[in-house]
């Protein structure tokens, strides 16, 4: 007796494999740095805070009562109050919009005159790159504090002024880049044959410069969004930032200046905000700008 084996069907197919998957959402946060999280996680309250400080406080930040003057924290609320009477941690949450909107729009300003000074410069003729270098170069020759404060000084403290001098001055610092990153496109092969073809500027600039030339911008930016806000901050200090009694950071560490050895509330937790804010922006920044470097080495 034969025995009979049993074959399977030659057109029987193996099951198919499992597709192949990147790292998962956990295994992502994991290679972040703790630090990086923590930063990040400050400045998404800060995001929360900004957009809903009602949320955060109860009272005003300019509901001033003499008769709750210079109240210690726990005492007088979470934070104290002030000379006043007024809540320093509602002043402190309000306070975090004007910090917030200064910077913001002196960098959302400064990283778009920027922008159109590099590609400017670097699409422009040797004319206009050698005028717009020397303009930049003069502008960046002065400290960036010390021309915002000369601007604002001539023009009259205000936000408004306090933004666009903060803008000025932060302009060569992102018309250099976007300046030299257009010269390398611009010399590139796939450029000048492009323009060889008779492609027009403008969708040379939209399509092929404009891409590559702000890759680096927005890491640039939040970088210089903490400068903006130590920056902001300190022209309130000095008296050049928005008026009293506006609860702006700087204004509230001039406000306490007088009465640290008995309120030091008045001005330290202000001062905690800054330092917070600007060293997690730094700290956020910084890693974007390795990350990048990390993949143009790659």
């Amino acid at each position: 007796m034969t025995a009979v084996v049993s074959r399977p069907p030659s057109d029987a197919q193996a099951p198919p494999a499992a597709p192949r998957t990147g790292p998962g959402a956990p295994a992502r946060l994991r290679a972040i740095p703790w630090g990086v999280l923590l930063a990040s996680a400050v400045l998404l309250v800060l995001l929360l805070v900004v957009a809903f400080p009602g949320v955060f406080a109860s009272r005003g930040p300019l509901d001033a009562d003499p008769l709750r003057a210079f109240l210690a924290p726990g005492h007088g609320g979470l934070l104290g109050t002030d000379q006043l009477g007024r809540d320093v941690w509602s002043r402190v949450v309000y306070g975090a919009r004007y910090s917030v909107l200064i910077a913001v729009s002196a960098t959302a300003l400064g990283v778009l005159a920027g922008v159109l000074l590099g590609i400017l410069a670097g699409l422009g003729g040797r004319l206009a790159d050698e005028v717009t270098a020397r303009g930049l170069d003069v502008v960046a020759a002065f400290p960036a504090i010390l021309l915002a404060i000369v601007l604002v000084t001539i023009v009259g403290p205000g936000i408004p002024t306090v933004i666009v001098a903060l803008a000025v001055a932060s302009v060569p610092r992102y018309a250099r880049i976007v300046r030299a990153e257009t010269h390398v496109v611009r010399r590139s092969a796939y450029v000048e044959q492009s323009v060889t073809f008779g492609l027009r500027r403008t969708t040379l600039v939209v399509r092929h410069v404009l891409p590559h030339a702000v890759v680096s911008v927005p890491i640039l930016a939040t970088i210089g969004l903490g400068t903006a806000i130590l920056a902001a901050s300190s022209l309130s200090f000095i008296g050049l930032g928005p008026k009293p009694p506006s609860p702006e950071w700087g204004a509230m560490l001039a406000d306490g200046r007088n009465y640290l050895q008995n309120a030091w509330w008045i001005s330290v937790f202000p001062g905690v905000a800054i330092v917070l804010v600007v060293v997690s922006v730094s700290v956020v920044g910084r890693w974007l700008q390795r990350r990048l470097e990390h993949r143009e080495n790659a």
